[in-house]
């Protein structure tokens, strides 16, 4: 872990899942566009979950992270599911536009069975 994140992905039947543990800001950017690199070169680029069940704090600099993602996924036509947000992250999504673009469930399952 560097700084105050840690950015891991694993695989749910066959859907990458990447986990922001701790804060999401420009400390981390570097370290989450390389494991969406990753697995962009692995597993190809249809579905993804960003799971945030251990994520503590995001600002700007953060949802702009994932902004680029999410319109680098919908070059591709491909899906992005947002699980274990908090409610406030919740709001935060919603207030700057993110859940037009992906859809957000509770866990990693939902967002699985979502994309199958």
């Amino acid at each position: 872990m560097s700084g105050n994140y840690s950015v891991r992905f694993e695989l749910i039947s066959d859907v990458p899942v990447i986990y922001i543990v701790g804060d999401m800001t420009s400390d981390a950017d570097s370290a989450v566009v390389k494991v969406f690199r990753e697995i962009k070169t692995k597993h190809g680029l249809k579905r993804i979950i960003f799971n945030f069940s251990e994520t503590n704090y995001i600002n700007s600099a953060g949802l702009a992270t994932l902004i680029n993602i999410i319109q680098e996924m919908e070059k591709v036509e491909g899906q992005v599911v947002f699980a274990g947000l908090t409610t406030h992250f919740q709001k935060v999504m919603d207030i700057v536009g993110i859940t037009e673009f992906v859809k957000i469930v509770d866990t990693n399952e939902g967002a699985v069975s979502l994309l199958s």
